[in-house]
């Protein structure tokens, strides 16, 4: 069982954020969906849901998301949809169940960055930053990596830009942890690719990491999958870590294409506008 000797709602990050730093052992609790499965004793733990961050802001050039925002906030959003191919929604929706996606936070899990995550490997190959209170503002990819360990995330915000994208992932059941994920983003004539649950946190390839030009060849293709199966993978009861390297080159190959067959974010939506139209009926 999960138990707090105090338990603190502050009204601002900053006020949380200076809690954190008095008390090494404080906690922020987040949407408590994980959190609240460990049998131990937190000293302090900090509720965010009074500092105003639970709503998706859309402005000229960005979505905005508050760190208090749920999985089916998010998930339903249908412009941030729209925009980013569904990679997100296609990530979350077959975690656990609609009543747990309703509750668990994008903050919370972007911010534990585990490695089951498809939360994680969704965001990374888009452009996306996260905003601390201490560490200010950096790009998704540099926090995944390691940085701003004692802060308070207040903000996931994703630039717009004319993505083509696709998440793909394999599950040995409905609603179970990813045996493996992939997802990829072209956007600004480059690819991103993010590889996670293997098991260990996804990995993000981009530039020459990746090797993968806006109009790549068959055998460009080939090398960038190879890449994405010589990463670095582990076995757990899901799946050996040989079994891993094989999944990640298939599902990076799936996403990869399926991304470049997809046309225009406008052309699209005039494309099923069309297609939505009553046919006309010949006399």
């Amino acid at each position: 069982m999960l138990r707090f000797d105090q338990y603190v709602r502050p009204k601002t990050t900053r006020e949380a954020y200076d809690l954190l730093q008095q008390n090494r052992l404080a906690t922020v609790i987040g949407g408590m969906m994980w959190l609240r499965l460990s049998d131990r004793t937190v000293p302090v733990g900090i509720d965010l849901s009074g500092c105003g961050l639970n709503e998706i802001e859309e402005t000229e050039d960005s979505f905005v998301i508050g760190a208090m925002v749920t999985l089916g906030q998010l998930e339903h959003h249908e412009g941030f949809r729209q925009m980013t191919r569904s990679v997100f929604t296609n990530g979350v929706h077959d975690i656990i169940g609609t009543q747990f996606r309703n509750l668990a936070t994008v903050g919370g899990s972007a911010y534990a960055r585990m490695g089951f995550s498809d939360i994680v490997t969704s965001l990374l190959p888009l452009d996306t930053y996260v905003e601390f209170t201490g560490a200010g503002t950096m790009r998704f990819a540099d926090f995944v990596n390691g940085g701003a360990a004692r802060d308070v995330l207040e903000r996931i915000i994703v630039k717009k830009h004319d993505y083509r994208a696709s998440f793909q992932c394999l599950r040995n059941s409905a609603t179970d942890f990813s045996t493996l994920n992939a997802c990829a983003a072209l956007w600004d004539g480059q690819w991103h690719l993010a590889v996670g649950a293997r098991p260990k946190k996804a990995k993000f390839l981009e530039g020459e990491d990746l090797g993968l030009p806006a109009r790549f060849s068959p055998e460009e293709l080939d090398a960038a999958c190879q890449r994405a199966r010589d990463l670095n993978y582990g076995t757990d009861r899901r799946a050996s870590a040989a079994y891993r390297a094989e999944l990640a080159e298939v599902l990076s190959r799936r996403a990869i294409l399926e991304a470049a067959a997809q046309q225009d974010v406008a052309t699209e939506l005039r494309l099923a506008a069309e297609a939505a139209k009553p046919k006309g009926v010949s006399a």
